[in-house]
This record gives structure tokens, sequence and C-alpha cells, in this order.
């Protein structure tokens, strides 16, 4: 597969990742660790080289059953990991004790992107408390590269302005065809500073795949369960989107999923990190890069997601 630079690191990493918040095992249902063996081993056989992961996927599961595979498998100096902090660990004290039981998960000496999971919402600690902790990381070795999660364009560039010695290389917010919040102002801050977009949920947990409708619903014995996407209403408003995309897949021989994520990859500020339960899902999310879809054909999914995307209501009741 293809490589790319990861923004201003020197990570060459595979132009599309892969996600692992599905090998926590409680969120998008059980999955085995020789599972997600299985999976690591297929997606590095296809040419996927960055993994990532968080504290809080099945309370370090899945960071342990990423590790252990990578090591297993003797991978390490093959792929690259990123994982998160939770957000309600950001004092300190906090950070650094996590690291240790983070680091011991994946069984790294140095965790390659160390990202804040969401803003500290409930304790108030000071970004700057945070910001300086998680430079002293990068100081020590511990860490290679910093990144935030789910951050707003404001508290992000606060964020940038505690730090001394490093800055912050990529920012990870939901993004996809059809969840374009990010368009508004977060994506052009982004582009200006070099700091890459690492596109979570680039498949709109299954909704751009064409799998759901308002009469086959999924089980909801996962996340999807209150996800605002998957009311009858919106999953309506997104069906001519679906629509032309299955049209597309047809047209260049490729899957709903994989046009959908060739959307993505068309930006190089843009990273998407799909999830994959089986190897062939891991398989399919590779064949999303190393073809492009003519600039018309783009423009037509561009325009067509913008707009359903400024219909979709998040209010369920």
């Amino acid at each position: 597969m293809e490589t790319v630079r990861l923004g201003r690191t020197d990570m060459r990493v595979s132009r599309v990742g892969m996600g692992a918040w599905q090998f926590s095992g409680d969120a998008w249902g059980a999955i085995s660790y020789d599972q997600a063996k299985a999976v690591v081993a297929r997606a590095v056989e296809v040419g996927i080289n960055f993994f990532d992961t968080a504290a809080v996927y099945g309370r370090g599961r899945s960071e342990e059953y990423l590790g252990r595979a990578i090591k297993e498998l003797g991978l390490r100096d093959r792929v690259y990991i990123a994982t998160k902090i939770h957000g309600e660990w950001l004092r300190r004290i906090d950070i650094l004790t996590s690291v240790e039981n983070q680091r011991r998960r994946l069984g790294v000496d140095a965790i390659d992107l160390y990202q804040i999971h969401w803003p500290a919402c409930w304790h108030n600690t000071p970004i700057c408390e945070t910001m300086k902790t998680l430079e002293e990381l990068v100081n020590k070795g511990l860490v290679r590269y910093i990144g935030v999660s789910n951050f707003p364009v404001q508290l992000l560039d606060y964020a940038r302005t505690c730090l001394s010695r490093t800055d912050i290389v990529t920012s990870q917010n939901r993004y996809n065809l059809v969840e374009r919040e990010a368009d508004k102002e977060l994506l052009p801050y982004l582009r200006r500073e070099g700091i890459v977009l690492i596109a979570w949920s680039p498949l709109a947990k299954g909704v751009l795949t064409g799998k759901y409708t308002p009469e086959n619903l999924p089980a909801f014995e996962d996340v999807r369960r209150n996800d605002p996407l998957f009311t009858p209403h919106n999953l309506k408003l997104v069906w001519p989107l679906v629509e032309e995309i299955r049209r597309l897949a047809a047209a260049y021989g490729k899957t709903p999923a994989q046009v959908a994520l060739n959307w993505l990859v068309r930006d190089p500020w843009i990273y998407p990190i799909p999830g994959a339960k089986t190897p062939e899902q891991a398989v399919e999310n590779a064949g999303a890069a190393g073809w492009m879809l003519s600039d018309d054909d783009w423009r037509r999914l561009d325009r067509l997601g913008w707009e359903i995307s400024q219909r979709i209501t998040y209010v369920t009741w």
C-alpha cells in the first residue's frame, strides 16, 4: 500500500490506518484475542501499518490485545502504535501513572502517538498542566508525538500555546461523508497549521456501507444503540447518498465502504482509521487506497454528503 508522511512527524504510514476500538469486547460485540490477532496479522499483510487504540477501550483490553498481537507476530519494527489517555485522567499525576500502564499493556518502550481522548470536562484540570506533562513525556522519550481528540478549535489552539519544545501533530475527530462539522472551522485551521485530522468513524459506524436501512437496523448490541444516525429519520435522509455510493462502487468495481473511504483519502490532511472485526474487513479497508474517484464523482459525493449532513438532527427525544 502507498505510504504517506503523517503530517509533521517522521512516520511513514499506510494511506489507510486501523482503529482498534472493536478489540474492546464491550463496544462492538464480543471478540476473542485470537480473532483480534488474526485481524492485525492480515492488516499488516495487506500493507496497513498504523493502529489506533485507547485506554478506555474495554478498560485496557484493546491495548492488551493489540500489544500482544504485535509482539507475538514480531511486528513492532513494522508498525506505528497510537493510543489515547482517558479524558478524565489529565492531571499530571494521572498522566504519569497512565502512560506507564499503557506502555506495559502495549509492550512498548515508547508510544508513537499519544493523544488526549477528550478535554477535561468534569475535573476542570488546567489545560497547560496537561500539555506540559505530555511534553515532559516526549522529552523523556516515553512518547514520540502528541495529539488531541475531540477538541474544538479554540481549545486546540490554546493547548498549543502551553508547549515550548514540541507541538500537537494530529487532531482525531469524527468525520465522514455525512458528518461534516469539522468542515466549518476545524479543517481549515488544521490545514493552515499543518496538523493532520485522524478521522474516526470514517464509515459513519456502518451507515455509509448501505447495510442498514430503517427496515433493517443493527441489532443494537453495541455502541450504535444510542447513535442518532441510526434513527429512521436520519437513515432515510442518508439513503440517497448511500445509493450514489453504491452506484459508484459498481462503476469502479469497488465496495461501498471503499468508495466512502476513498472520498477521504483524496485529502492529504485527512487520515481515516476504519475498524475491522475480521481479516476480510481489514482487506476491504486496505482496498480503499491505491486508486482515486474522478474529480466529477468526488465532487458529486462531496456536495451530496454536505447537503445531507446539514439536515441530519442529533436530537432523539
